[in-house]
């Protein structure tokens, strides 16, 4: 297809640690098997912030090594309109020009162990939109290509702009609730109502626990999360989070513990709250390195410790869910900015002012 974007776009472009900048930049062409989708939103993520402010995780340090490829337009929380479609494209990811679509944040390689085995979320090469441009870059752009390795959705027409800028951390969601197994009777507490803990309560009370447990700092993200189906809500900083919680379970503790604070602080109050044999979930992508007792989780408690990472074969089920009108991003998105004013988005994103800054490149 004759590509019909303009020879040059704008981009929130990475550079390095606090090294961001808006450039013009050309436009993507589609190749074989490829698209290129028109931003319609991009959403700033935790880990987004993290990775500007030179998180030790995303570049490297204490032996790890650098995470981030720079330079690379940034975001990974993006849907679009598809513009341009390459040989074979429509036919290959099963859409049409002008169709609403999202791509899943990692571009599998198809061919290592985990790939060929079905776990495409753990691609050994892992290549994640936004953080490298080996594959392609992120959506904080006018225009995006999508490579064709990609996983693409369509997105139904019903599905707000608000909602649809959610998905991904939607899928995350409830791939995180999916990992904490939860059962009836079950007291589950979700430790974190930021956008993706805010997700995360709204799947858990699909799976109906006994009682559904929110722990924040921030009276109005507990009033959110009571909102979505909360049973208890406790701050911290005002109410004893142990206490509250053995009074609903006989004193023995929670039965699943999901971590999305992102702060060393969620994994010892989980590591204390949790009964024996609990399930703990980690969702966090943490800032700085954290520290437990880990006797706890093996001699005293004997602890299911889960990892969760990405929304593996949950995009389908975020947007199913959206349409039905069973999630929602009602009160999380609060702001959203043009392209050109991603500093104050970011400022934004990176503070309890906050639940979900998008970008919309088309915003004036």
């Amino acid at each position: 297809m004759t590509n019909p974007s303009p020879a040059a776009m704008q981009a929130v472009v990475c550079h390095g640690p606090k090294d961001y900048r808006l450039e013009t930049i050309p436009t993507p062409t589609a190749g074989p098997h490829e698209l290129v989708i028109q931003i319609a939103a991009c959403g700033i993520c935790a880990s987004d912030c993290k990775c500007h402010s030179g998180a030790a995780m995303f570049w490297g340090g204490n032996g790890q090594p650098s995470w981030v490829k720079p330079p690379v337009v940034a975001g990974h929380e993006f849907f679009g309109y598809v513009v341009e479609a390459g040989p074979g494209a429509e036919a290959h990811f099963g859409v049409a020009l002008g169709d609403r679509v999202i791509a899943e944040q990692i571009v599998p390689c198809g061919k290592c162990r985990y790939c060929t085995s079905g776990k495409y979320h753990m691609c050994e090469v892992h290549n994640i939109f936004g953080f490298q441009r080996i594959v392609a870059d992120g959506g904080m752009a006018d225009f995006m290509r999508l490579p064709a390795t990609a996983r693409v959705h369509k997105i139904p027409d019903g599905i707000s702009l608000n909602d649809a800028a959610m998905i991904e951390p939607m899928a995350c969601a409830i791939h995180t609730v999916n990992r904490g197994d939860i059962q009836l009777d079950d007291v589950v507490v979700i430790a974190g109502a930021g956008p993706l803990g805010l997700g995360m309560v709204q799947v858990a009370k699909l799976k109906t626990p006994r009682k559904l447990v929110v722990i924040d700092l921030v009276p109005e993200r507990l009033a959110l999360a009571l909102a979505f189906g909360a049973d208890v809500v406790i701050n911290p900083a005002t109410q004893n989070a142990k206490e509250i919680i053995h009074g609903l379970t006989e004193g023995y503790g929670c039965d699943v513990y999901i971590e999305t604070t992102g702060v060393p602080a969620g994994v010892t109050q989980g590591l204390d709250v949790i009964r024996k044999l609990g399930r703990f979930v980690e969702f966090s992508v943490f800032g700085k390195e954290t520290s437990a007792d880990w006797s706890i989780i093996g001699d005293r408690k004997e602890l299911d410790v889960r990892g969760a990472h990405l929304g593996p074969y949950c995009y389908p089920v975020a947007i199913d869910l959206m349409a039905r009108g069973l999630l929602t991003s009602r009160g999380i998105v609060t702001h959203s900015f043009a392209l050109s004013d991603w500093e104050a988005a970011f400022a934004l994103a990176n503070s309890l002012d906050s639940i979900k800054v998008l970008l919309q490149p088309g915003k004036v």
